[in-house]
């Protein structure tokens, strides 16, 4: 039987790089061995390419490749980067296209997409450097509902994320996102249960199905579902399906397909909420979810009966078209 080449794309310049490295450890060993022929594509945080170990150019790595499964995240490899080199070098792989990864990895853009199609978002503003920044600050602690969250606006884990609760935490929290971006979003804070739901493409007989509502209870020394929580507390919990009404869950579940279709977005991805007495809040969408022993989508996949192997034959179906 014929094996099919299968790179796992992992690492990169990001700010994700170690999360990246468990995503592609994931699935390097949950590949079915008797289908596929595993190559490891790593990525270092120079942006030099490896295969099996060599460094070589990426259209050398990619070389004889029948496909890619992208386990980058962050910047690079979730922003349409990598997308765009897989796509002139001519090789499938699995998750969006350049165009719907850029716009999804900026969490400014993906609001002004959504925003006309009725989903309810957090009131919002953006804040870039400039000689008068201290001014602005002070400016838009006053007149900004607070708390408030602040965020880089183009960063994905939680990264450089701050709930600001008065003005020194503000004011450090912007310092903070500025590290990470030029651009930092401030969101007013929603106080509710987070959610998270999945969707996955041409799956049990629908177009865009929708995993089981997952409620994400982090631990009460990390605030909220930070980096820390997703990737290295022992003591976060989800629960898939998370405890909401079934009208929530349902409207999650809507909610998380109608993003994923609006921003164009393929193969599956993962929505975020917060579940509030005054209605359900997009907060954002990962278009290459992590797929760690700590991640969401496997716990959410697990609960519907599917194994992870199974989940990634059915990418690379996907991305090779043959679904």
């Amino acid at each position: 039987m014929h094996k099919l080449t299968v790179g796992v794309l992992r690492g990169g310049p990001s700010s994700e790089y170690e999360v990246s490295l468990q995503t592609g450890g994931s699935i390097l060993e949950h590949l079915n061995r008797d289908r596929y022929q595993p190559v490891d594509l790593f990525v270092d945080r120079k942006g030099v390419w490896h295969a099996s170990g060599f460094q070589k150019e990426p259209a050398q790595a990619l070389h004889n490749m029948d496909v890619v499964i992208n386990a980058m995240h962050g910047e690079f490899g979730e922003d349409g980067t990598v997308q765009r080199i897989l796509d002139q070098v001519g090789v499938p792989y699995t998750g969006s296209g350049p165009l719907a990864s850029a716009v999804a990895m900026n969490k400014v853009l993906t609001k002004r997409t959504l925003l006309p199609h009725g989903i309810k978002m957090a009131h919002h503003t953006t804040l870039t450097v400039s000689p008068k920044l201290e001014e602005d600050i002070v400016s838009l602690f006053r007149s900004f509902p607070q708390p408030s969250v602040i965020k880089p606006a183009d960063r994905g884990s939680s990264v450089g994320v701050t709930i600001a609760r008065n003005y020194h935490d503000f004011a450090d929290g912007i310092s903070k996102a500025f590290t990470y971006s030029p651009t930092v979003m401030i969101e007013e804070f929603i106080k509710g249960k987070e959610a998270t739901c999945g969707v996955v493409d041409d799956f049990r007989g629908e177009e865009h199905y929708a995993l089981l509502a997952t409620e994400i209870l982090p631990p009460e020394s990390c605030g909220f579902y930070n980096y820390e929580a997703k990737y290295q507390s022992e003591d976060t919990r989800l629960v898939c399906p998370g405890n909401f009404t079934s009208s929530e869950k349902t409207a999650i579940q809507e909610l998380a397909k109608k993003v994923h279709k609006t921003l164009s977005l393929r193969h599956y991805s993962r929505s975020d909420f917060i579940v509030s007495p005054r209605g359900i809040y997009f907060l954002e969408v990962n278009t290459l979810p992590g797929l760690t022993s700590h991640s969401l989508v496997p716990k959410a996949l697990q609960a519907i009966g599917t194994k992870f192997s199974d989940f990634l034959d059915h990418l690379i179906s996907l991305a090779r078209g043959k679904k």
